[in-house]
């Protein structure tokens, strides 16, 4: 027996491709956050919800088979900002076909800020 086949139409809404997008931008070792400001980011994260988390600075045009993504992030600093943006890229292209079977026509990066990790002090005793 063969496998059935069945007809319909399925559309994925902007808000679900800009949450995966965002998601998978975040899945990059060296990505500090998404969005403009540390500020704007931190009440987000405070006061919203997982989703409107996952798509901060994040937009999307999304058709039928083809997607365009613009992303805002932050990197940490002292990583290559241009193998970021690459694996960016890549991670975002590969998830959104994983999970939603779209080609990311383009995946549009602007980096907004770079992010300082404190070190911690090792007590000394």
């Amino acid at each position: 027996m063969g496998e059935e086949k069945f007809v319909g139409e399925t559309l994925i809404g902007d808000e679900v491709v800009a949450s995966i997008a965002g998601l998978a931008a975040k899945e990059v070792k060296g990505v500090a956050g998404l969005g403009k400001s540390s500020v704007r980011r931190a009440l987000t994260e405070h006061l919203g919800g997982a989703e409107d988390r996952a798509r901060m600075g994040v937009q999307v045009e999304v058709g039928k088979t083809e997607c365009i993504v613009d992303l805002q992030l932050s990197v940490l600093y002292g990583v290559s900002i241009p193998k970021i943006i690459n694996e960016v890229r890549k991670q975002v292209a590969l998830r959104l076909m994983e999970y939603v079977g779209l080609i990311a026509k383009e995946i549009n990066v602007r980096v907004v800020g770079i992010e300082i990790q404190e070190r911690k002090q090792a007590k000394v005793e």
